[in-house]
């Protein structure tokens, strides 16, 4: 299996506990592992973590709560770190309307950024969209009428109508420990009835949202097997179809990981 993961390097037992928590994962069967980049400032150690690891790759990007860090970021800077021969998606970004840490205008100046460093790159683009299903599927549609880009909703919480809109457009989706939550079944509907077979994946979104039964615990990736048999049970896949699947999806999304792993 492969996995969309963040990795909490701000945490106090990041140093001593990093290579624990990765050994775990290789352990329950989760190899490769994608570490996602949340701040531009954050890349450094981001993709160190990746350079030390042969199973471990890395993005770049600023999730919506840091656009206002740097809303002038361009895409040929985004581009032009993307060089990296770890990097494997532009992202995470996104729209964030929940908490409204960043200023819409940069909100929506770094997400264009991004989409276009995607399609200066071939990666795929990585999106955080929170209460902003309308506005996002218009961005989408938007932007796709530029250019063609690959896109992954990422830890899909989304409603029905975005989902579709999304979908028509060729994005993918990734199912995360939410999908476990008994308050959940709502986004369960969704991946049901709308989330195209061959463009879902699984991910645990670390260090949040651990997956049933490990409510309450800092999330990791050794968990994700937890997700994918609660994905399995909602598509009604067997335990073979949905590794298979899910894997064949995530290699098809992220093209730059390597064949072999």
């Amino acid at each position: 299996m492969l996995i969309d993961s963040h990795v909490n390097i701000h945490g106090e037992d990041y140093e001593n506990d990093l290579d624990s928590v990765l050994d775990r994962a290789r352990q329950a069967g989760v190899s490769p592992m994608i570490a996602i980049c949340c701040r531009l400032s954050d890349f450094p150690a981001v993709s160190a973590i990746a350079e030390r690891h042969d199973d471990v790759f890395c993005t770049i990007g600023a999730h919506p709560h840091h656009a206002k860090d740097r809303p002038d970021i361009t895409a040929d800077e985004l581009a032009d770190i993307a060089r990296h021969p770890k990097v494997v998606a532009i992202g995470e970004t996104g729209l964030d309307f929940h908490y409204n840490y960043s200023p819409e205008d940069a909100q929506y100046a770094s997400l264009r950024a991004h989409i276009e460093a995607a399609r200066l790159t071939g990666l795929p683009v990585i999106l955080h969209s929170r209460e902003a299903d309308a506005k996002m599927a218009d961005l989408l549609e938007e932007e796709m009428g530029k250019g063609a880009f690959k896109a992954l909703l990422h830890c899909y919480t989304g409603g029905a109508e975005l989902a579709r809109r999304a979908a028509a457009l060729g994005c993918w989706f990734s199912a995360s420990g939410i999908i476990t939550f008994k308050k959940a079944q709502d986004v369960r509907d969704v991946f049901a009835q709308h989330v195209p077979d061959d463009r879902v994946i699984v991910e645990t979104d670390c260090p949040y949202l651990a997956p049933v039964p490990h409510r309450g615990r800092r999330n990791e990736p050794a968990f994700l097997p937890h997700v994918a048999e609660k994905l399995g049970e909602i598509k009604g896949w067997t335990a073979e179809e949905t590794a298979h699947i899910t894997t064949a999806n995530c290699r098809a999304l992220f093209s730059r990981l390597p064949r072999t792993m």
